[in-house]
């Protein structure tokens, strides 16, 4: 039986950059319609010309791939609404990282004051552009998220006309929160909804399987799995597919990052014929995402899945693939766009 996906998209893509950007951007752009590009590069993206700089590398790295990068700011308290309304037709969402919390974050937000935030994020409620937040605090590590689900409703409240999408979502508590406030949206990635912290570290340490937030507990795995499998029209796929060479992993200071652009339409496609809903697949994927952000324009592409063996290669270029060498289920057959 063929499986048809319509217009696939990535709500959480990191590309990274030069010889990096060249081997992971076709990974994406080849099955994908489109994708929301992660700005933490070093230095960060937080200029018009870094911007368009930055897609025009990403155009070039995809070669003749039908494939819209939707292109985000490094979040700073001190933009206008000047300078946003002077980006908007280029700008799909601008990206707020608590300072030091993850990859290439250090110049992020420290603190959280309505009163410093406030001139950035009621310019951006004005001009209707999504704010994509990692949420986490410098608590312990697997409290980390739940304790920011205090901030988010603090920005859901005080900027009530602000789209906010909480970004790569790993626990019960920040699915509960989608319901408390109109305006708080999530993305979900594929590896936190198939693993836990005992898939990472409960036997011999996976470092490939390590990321930013890290995986939890079951309960909040089945709690990801009930909202994305059920279609939940506040969840969207962000696959946060986050590209390390093999030696940055496998070290001491392992890098966070699982990387799962090439396989992640296969094994989404495994993980909902196993659970029969298929029928939500398009909206996990494709449909509410497209709702959630009205600002975006998705180029026609249609994915074929059959189920067929594929063998996931041991590396791309440099950088181990989530399930290297194992085989999966489900195979891409055919592409049209």
């Amino acid at each position: 039986m063929a499986i048809i996906i319509n217009a696939p998209l990535d709500m959480h893509l990191h590309l990274r950059d030069t010889e990096m950007l060249n081997i992971v951007a076709p990974l994406s752009s080849h099955t994908f319609s489109g994708a929301i590009i992660m700005p933490n590069l070093v230095p960060p993206v937080s200029t018009k010309e870094e911007l368009l700089a930055y897609k025009n590398r990403i155009h070039q790295a995809c070669r003749s791939d039908i494939f819209t990068p939707y292109m985000t700011l490094f979040f700073k308290p001190t933009y206008t609404k000047d300078f946003l309304e002077s980006i908007k037709d280029e700008l799909t969402a601008i990206k707020l990282y608590p300072a030091g919390i993850t990859t290439n974050s250090e110049g992020g937000v420290d603190g959280f004051s309505v009163e410093e935030l406030a001139p950035t994020l009621n310019a951006m409620s004005e001009l209707d552009i999504p704010l994509c937040v990692h949420g986490e605090t410098n608590g312990f590590v697997m409290d980390r998220e739940a304790e920011f689900v205090s901030i988010y409703e603090m920005l859901a409240s005080n900027f009530p006309k602000l789209t906010i999408i909480m970004e790569h979502i790993t626990t019960k508590e920040s699915v509960e929160a989608l319901d408390k406030f109109e305006n708080l949206y999530a993305t979900i990635t594929l590896h936190h909804l198939l693993i836990t912290l005992d898939d990472v570290a409960g036997g011999m340490l996976q470092p490939h399987l390590f990321c930013k937030p890290i995986a939890k507990r079951p309960e909040d795995r089945e709690a990801l799995r009930k909202v994305a499998l059920s279609g939940h029209p506040k969840v969207m796929f962000g696959s946060d597919s986050a590209p390390h060479p093999q030696h940055a992993k496998e070290a001491c200071g392992c890098a966070a990052g699982v990387f799962t652009a090439p396989i992640a339409l296969q094994v989404l496609t495994e993980l909902f014929m196993e659970n029969s809903t298929l029928d939500k697949l398009e909206d996990f994927v494709s449909n509410n995402a497209q709702n959630i952000y009205k600002n975006i324009t998705v180029p026609k592409k249609t994915i074929h899945l059959e189920k067929k063996p594929f063998i996931v290669p041991d590396k791309y270029g440099t950088v181990v693939p989530m399930y290297a060498g194992e085989t999966l289920a489900y195979s891409i057959t055919n592409i049209e766009s």
